[in-house]
């Protein structure tokens, strides 16, 4: 065999080696251009591409703009105007690695277009890694960049490229990224055919006054008005790093994570351990299948954060991911719980959109509901379920409290009126009805009871007079015994009672008298759905909340006035009640307007 022969690699080649980290599809090649344009100051920017990015992608700002002899060097590799190369920690601006336009000028046919204040306009042609002469031409303060047939000069890339949709849904979603980063720039975004006048697909103009004001306006243009109305505002600062932006209330959580945008310093970034912190901070109030949305900025000194990463930039590393990862979960948590009893009002919506009648054909089948249980029977199967404190009476069929008095209208969850279908409390306000679902409340009240005793003097336990044996299989024994002493300090005793028995000798007192052997499957339950979660304060909360359950007053169970006015009071006065632990909304709120609106009264 013969030694192979090592050997220098030409310019162009290295270009092109490049050109394959740095820019990926066509959105790779917007994010840089546009990322070059945010460095070079400029106040609006519009992106111009046709077929997808493929055919041409023009990039104009009104930026600081370059003299005819930066141009060479802008399209040299690793010629930048941003970093002396002395410190590569300390980077305060989006590009750094002057690999980009290089990249570019290398797959493509590129052309720049630029004036700087005080000089003449200059031009310049880079085509497959060949650069033209720089020319004078006329031209406005700023830059124009135009990019023409991607990848020509490397066709083998052209196969891996995705549908001309695609991929313009693709720069789509990096014009909407670097949008909510730098709300007071405007950002214009056009699709181009030949022979047909440009398609406006975005335009936002700079916005103005104060930074959240402007963030807020910018995410109603971006993500809708439903967001920023459900959202709160983030503003917490903690050993030198910020965290800033909006997140969403658990009721307006989505099926997946596409309202998920993080950003370090104003970079967006796919930060697994941020968007990591971002979920458990949502854990005790959504359910596993639900995501949170949220517009986060984390703030900190760039020498705290290494961005030189990947040539893509969108991974960082913390010198101290810790710091990171608690400021999210502790200032997320914060907020979720400063906001009280509070729902998304996109509930409402929702409610009074199912409640207007919709014309029947003579084709559509009638829907019948399904029988229900007779109300003698539900009030036996729930007559030991009462709340503590109150005293088990028999019930009307239908609750009414006829004579609320003003006082209590006045409160954020009115006064109850009745109780209908053995589980709603209908209340009313000053400016409408409130109608809550009194399992999912209670629940939550339980919940937040449980984590409250827990942390102050601990869960206590209340014995069973006589201790409950449970057969289990080997495994599920194993588990439950080897989580004995945690859960004992929730208030559930288990020991081992030979075989693969435990034996149950104290379940939470706060839960009063409750089926052990169904608490036991609850708890092996949510270990399972656990698996080897690494934080145990995460598994016990995750436990609470299966347990709470059997607390709460179940669907069926009739109330009384006075618990169900008690049960809005303690709902006004607790955290995250606007949601059961599972996130789903635990009240609705209709205003009067909206309801006289369905009857066609306005």
């Amino acid at each position: 065999m013969m030694r192979p022969e090592i050997k220098l690699l030409d310019e162009a080649a290295i270009n092109r080696i490049a050109a394959g980290e740095v820019v990926e599809r066509p959105a790779s090649a917007v994010k840089e251009l546009v990322e070059n344009a945010l460095d070079a100051g400029a106040r609006r920017i519009t992106v111009d591409y046709a077929a997808g990015g493929k055919v041409l992608i023009r990039v104009t700002d009104d930026g600081c703009g370059m003299t005819a002899a930066d141009l060479p060097l802008a399209v040299a590799r690793h010629a930048t105007s941003k970093i002396d190369g002395s410190d590569l920690l300390n980077i305060r601006s989006f590009g750094f690695r002057g690999e980009a336009l290089a990249s570019l000028g290398s797959v493509g046919r590129l052309t720049l277009i630029s004036r700087a204040a005080g000089s003449e306009g200059a031009s310049l042609t880079v085509a497959g890694g060949r650069m033209g002469q720089v020319r004078p031409v006329g031209a406005v303060q700023g830059t124009v960049v135009e990019l023409r047939d991607l990848f020509y000069a490397t066709p083998a890339r052209l196969k891996f490229l995705r549908t001309d949709r695609a991929e313009a849904g693709a720069i789509s979603d990096v014009m909407r990224r670097l949008a909510m980063a730098e709300p007071q720039v405007g950002f214009a975004l056009n699709e181009v055919s030949e022979g047909e006048a440009p398609r406006s697909l975005l335009r936002l103009d700079p916005e103005n006054g104060d930074f959240f004001d402007a963030l807020q306006r910018r995410l109603t243009r971006l993500l809708g008005a439903d967001f920023t109305a459900n959202s709160l505002r983030i503003d917490v600062d903690r050993d030198g790093m910020r965290l800033s932006g909006y997140a969403a209330l658990p009721t307006y959580s989505r099926g997946s994570s596409v309202q998920q945008f993080v950003f370090v310093n104003g970079r967006p970034v796919l930060d697994r351990l941020l968007l990591g912190a971002l979920r458990v901070a949502y854990l005790d109030v959504l359910s596993r299948d639900r995501y949170p949305a949220a517009v986060l900025n984390l703030i900190c000194d760039p020498e705290r954060v290494d961005v030189n990463v990947h040539p893509a930039k969108s991974e960082v590393r913390f010198r101290d991911p810790e710091a990171a990862r608690s400021l999210f979960i502790t200032g997320l948590r914060t907020a979720l719980s400063g906001a009280g009893h509070r729902a998304s009002t996109t509930v409402a919506g929702a409610t009074l959109a199912a409640l207007r009648p919709e014309p029947q054909s003579a084709q559509t089948p009638r829907v019948y509901q399904m029988d229900r249980p007779s109300g003698a029977s539900l009030s036996r199967s729930f007559a030991l379920q009462a709340p503590s404190g109150f005293a088990e009476t028999p019930a009307a069929p239908l609750v009414y409290d006829t004579q609320p008095t003003a006082q209590a209208e006045s409160f954020p969850l009115g006064a109850a009126r009745a109780q209908v279908h053995e589980n709603y409390i209908i209340a009313q306000t000053q400016s409408g009805i409130v109608i809550v679902d009194q399992h999912a409340a209670h629940e939550r009240l339980v919940y937040e009871r449980l984590k409250r005793q827990r942390d102050e003097t601990g869960i206590k336990a209340q014995a069973l007079l006589i201790p409950e044996i449970i057969e289990l299989d080997a495994s599920d024994a194993a588990r439950l015994l080897a989580m004995a002493s945690d859960l004992s300090a929730l208030g559930l005793t288990v020991e081992p009672f030979g075989g693969h028995a435990i034996a149950v000798r104290e379940t939470p007192a706060i839960l009063g008298n409750v089926s052990a052997r169904a608490l036991v499957q609850d708890v092996l339950d949510e270990l399972a759905d656990q698996g080897d979660s690494p934080s145990l304060l995460a598994k016990m909360d995750a436990i609470l909340s299966r347990m709470a359950c059997h607390g709460s007053i179940r669907s069926g169970r009739q109330m009384r006035a006075e618990e169900m006015n008690a049960l809005l009071r303690e709902m006004e006065d607790t955290p995250l009640s606007g949601q059961c632990n599972h996130g789903r909304p635990t009240y609705v709120e209709l205003k009067l307007s909206d309801i006289e609106r369905l009857f066609g009264r306005r």
